[in-house]
């Protein structure tokens, strides 16, 4: 169900056609411009894209050794898989038992009308292992919503928002989550912080590494045996 065979390499040679060398005081300018622009319009996502990069060094040099820890995030960092319509084999994944992590993913997609190969090309991370683990982060965002039962409406952004920010630490994560929180309205709100929010804390310190898990090997993997082994308790039951 996926072709991620070279990927290694593949990556390294696509990356270098991406990148863009920042000097220190270039990457504090774009890092300010980013901000400023993504505050204003939270809908610009190739502006967020930019903040994620210039503001994130720390935050994927923490993720790079949470994945060196394990076993299963070590050859993801070795392999360097991507999640694309050309390395995974959707139909494949269409036709898998309901309630499966591949078969959830698939669905999730085509309910919510979104592509993996909708996703920002990496471009002002200057190491290329760094640079992947944000690839990477990018193309597993969905699958996260997918396994966490979120939608992508405002609730579950925010919600999944959270999560991403304890577990990777990336400073657009928190900024993601704290001013989306403020677009609630009233009930979403109240729920928010009820329920959504300590559930989303209480999961983030909880559960296993998330970008540590090789989902590609796991798509036949039924939901519910993964949410035990990743130590994930969904806030929404799972309807199969």
């Amino acid at each position: 169900m996926s072709s991620n065979a070279g990927c290694s390499s593949s990556f390294a040679t696509d990356y270098a056609r991406h990148r863009v060398p920042l000097s220190p005081v270039q990457r504090a300018i774009l890092a300010a411009g980013a901000a400023a622009i993504s505050f204003a319009d939270p809908f610009r996502g190739d502006m967020i894209a930019c903040l994620a990069e210039t503001t994130g060094s720390d935050a994927l040099s923490y993720c790079h050794q949470k994945m060196l820890a394990t076993s299963e995030g070590s050859r993801i960092l070795a392999e360097k898989p991507r999640i694309s319509s050309s390395t995974i084999d959707f139909s494949a994944l269409k036709q898998l038992p309901p309630g499966t992590l591949g078969r959830i993913y698939y669905d999730f997609l085509d309910v919510n009308n979104v592509s993996p190969d909708s996703r920002t090309a990496v471009r002002f991370v200057q190491d290329t292992e760094l640079a992947y683990v944000m690839q990477r982060y990018r193309e597993t965002h969905d699958i996260y919503h997918a396994l966490l039962l979120m939608p992508t409406t405002m609730l579950g952004e925010v919600s999944v928002k959270w999560i991403e920010a304890v577990q990777l630490r990336l400073p657009m994560c928190f900024s993601g989550a704290i001013f989306g929180a403020f677009r609630l309205r009233p009930r979403q709100r109240k729920l928010y912080v009820e329920h959504y929010l300590p559930w989303a804390i209480n999961t983030a310190v909880g559960a296993k590494f998330l970008l540590s898990i090789y989902f590609e090997e796991r798509w036949e993997q039924p939901l519910a045996d993964f949410h035990r082994e990743a130590n994930i308790v969904p806030l929404v039951p799972l309807n199969t």
